[in-house]
């Protein structure tokens, strides 16, 4: 594969992520991971078992994401990608930036990490606060 073929497809990997979590499409956000994915936000890192949690309790809306500037380095990469979210029923936004690796697998390219960083009115960069998500205990 080339250099522009891995971009690409990247590229849309990262695209689907944003559009499978704002259609609330909680199977084709899973298939843009690793088996042994990770999301990191909130002061925690959260494993896909517990990610379709994590989003049904997260606030509904638009996932608007920029180009990312990625590395790659043969079969991984790393990445950071915008974002800029809007709530669907009060439009407020909240602004930051994905940082992600990934890695090819046989199924073509998948997120391994991403972390969300959230862009506050004051100009602090932060994982976010803290929040009433509780994973359940079993």
């Amino acid at each position: 594969m080339s250099r522009s073929d891995d971009l690409l497809e990247i590229q849309q990997v990262l695209a689907r992520y944003a559009v499978t979590i704002t259609q609330g499409d909680i199977e084709g956000l899973i298939a843009v991971f690793t088996p042994d994915g990770t999301y990191s936000a909130f002061g925690d890192t959260y494993t896909l078992d517990v990610f379709p949690d994590l989003v049904a309790a997260a606030p509904k809306g638009l996932f608007l994401t920029g180009l990312p500037v990625l590395e790659i380095d043969g079969d991984t990469a790393t990445g950071t990608q915008p974002l800029c979210f809007v709530e669907h029923s009060s439009h407020d936004m909240r602004i930051g930036y994905y940082t992600d690796t990934l890695e090819r697998t046989p199924d073509g390219w998948r997120i391994k990490t991403r972390r969300m960083t959230f862009i506050r009115r004051n100009g602090d960069h932060d994982s976010g606060i803290p929040h009433a998500f509780e994973r359940s205990q079993g």
